[in-house]
């Protein structure tokens, strides 16, 4: 896990202790970066586009995910969403293929929460190519074709791509947040610049706030 020393003390401890801050006018460089150069983008027209950086090795990404997509579905008539799985180390690479293989296979939405559940409830160790095979065949996916996909042609280019917007918003923790190609914030960098130990749920409210500010932003900037 990549994060930052003040979000680890903040999930270790913030439980335990009252909720403070909340986020007003928040500032490039402070509760988000603003990138030089924007990055191209994959937003249907009229939309922005917002990019979840995450892995399913985390526990953080696993607790943020229900309250993201509760924030994704209230934002549909405004935003075009999508996640990208980020690989730190070598030993999560088949996480980040499996995750890029489902999107192949449109199986994104029906397996992503048996992965959390089997990563963090049922002590699953999907670190290897055959690991992940095995496991998606006891979850009911066609073992044969996911081989198929996972090990296609194509696939390298797929997870290039992912990693080309890793490195564009110089993702450097999950989960975190891409917006619009120009924008880029997390729950730990909003709770690091309020300098106060906080809940996990105010930490979480507060990075949502932070990305409705930066859609409206980008959203009034291309008018």
């Amino acid at each position: 896990m990549r994060l930052i020393p003040t979000f680890l003390l903040a999930f270790a401890i913030g439980a335990a202790l009252p909720a403070f801050a909340s986020v007003d006018a928040p500032k490039a460089g402070a509760e988000y970066t603003a990138l030089e150069t924007a990055l191209p983008t994959q937003a249907e027209k009229g939309k922005i586009e917002v990019i979840e950086f995450f892995s399913y090795a985390c526990p953080h990404c696993r607790a943020f995910d229900p309250v993201l997509a509760a924030w994704v579905k209230k934002n549909a008539d405004k935003i075009s969403f999508r996640r990208v799985h980020v690989a730190f180390r070598p030993a999560e690479m088949p996480l980040q293929r499996m995750y890029t293989t489902f999107e192949a296979m449109g199986l994104t939405e029906s397996m992503h929460q048996k992965v959390f559940t089997a990563l963090h409830e049922e002590n699953v160790r999907l670190m290897s190519d055959n690991a992940v095979f095995d496991w998606v065949a006891k979850a009911g996916v066609d073992r044969a074709k996911f081989i198929a996909t996972y090990k296609s042609f194509g696939m390298p280019s797929r997870v290039s791509a992912a990693q080309a917007s890793v490195n564009g918003f110089n993702v450097d923790l999950w989960p975190s947040i891409g917006i619009d190609g120009r924008f880029y914030t997390s729950p730990s960098k909003v709770a690091t610049t309020a300098g106060v130990v906080q809940t996990n749920e105010l930490q979480q409210q507060n990075g949502l706030a932070v990305m409705d500010f930066l859609v409206a932003k980008a959203k009034a900037e291309k008018k």
